[in-house]
């Protein structure tokens, strides 16, 4: 456990940077590093004959990356300086995230266009629904207003459909007790999203379902 999570304190400022840059960090280095094999097999020149495994190495590996980088930006930076997303353009985002899974995902939030903090939550819940799904499933992302709110909501079937101890701490605003900061940090940040901008986020786990919804203002 990190020093940013001792005494089971919330982590705020420059911990919570730490913890956020340490999970980017995690996501990066897999793409990162098979990156960097497949050019130094294309280096090598007793591995020639291992040239186009190589080169598709790189092609999927670059492409995991452009994809993480362009989901980090919505999901935990401020993106570009567009003020407002598209829900095709944020179902892409999550698509080119998880695409290769054993989840399917069914994004019905392609109408209308979303505030800065709204995208930030919708991906965020997007991804973690998917998550929930270790085994397999179907995902199903939603938006709808409801009077002065955006309701999101994801739903996560699958045999298996679960959350972690960390999620769930961190889905409810708790600071992490014991487990991994890796694994709480993202419910968390999804939590300080919907909390910061005055919503609220809601939670319902059942056998072989979970549901994730949060209501931002419009």
């Amino acid at each position: 456990m990190t020093d940013a999570m001792n005494d089971n304190v919330l982590p705020d400022g420059q911990a919570l940077a730490t913890l956020v840059a340490g999970k980017l960090c995690h996501d990066f280095i897999s793409p990162a590093g098979a990156i960097s094999s497949g050019l130094d097999l294309l280096k090598d020149p007793s591995a020639q004959d291992m040239r186009d495994d190589a080169m598709g190495l790189i092609e999927a590996s670059a492409k995991k990356m452009v994809a993480l980088v362009s989901f980090a930006r919505v999901a935990f930076g401020a993106s570009t300086s567009a003020e407002r997303f598209s829900g095709v353009e944020l179902g892409e985002l999550v698509a080119g995230l998880t695409d290769g899974g054993r989840a399917t995902l069914d994004w019905q939030a392609g109408e209308g266009s979303y505030s800065k903090p709204q995208a930030r939550a919708m991906v965020n819940l997007a991804y973690l629904t998917m998550a929930a799904l270790p085994s397999g499933g179907a995902a199903t992302v939603a938006a709808r207003k409801d009077g002065d709110a955006l309701v999101i909501e994801g739903v996560a079937d699958g045999p298996r459909a679960r959350l972690k101890a960390e999620a769930v701490a961190g889905l409810a605003g708790r600071p992490l007790e014991e487990g991994l900061p890796g694994q709480w940090i993202q419910p968390y940040w999804l939590w300080l999203t919907a909390n910061d901008a005055g919503g609220s986020l809601d939670v319902q786990v059942d056998e072989g379902r979970v549901a994730l919804v949060a209501r931002m203002p419009n």
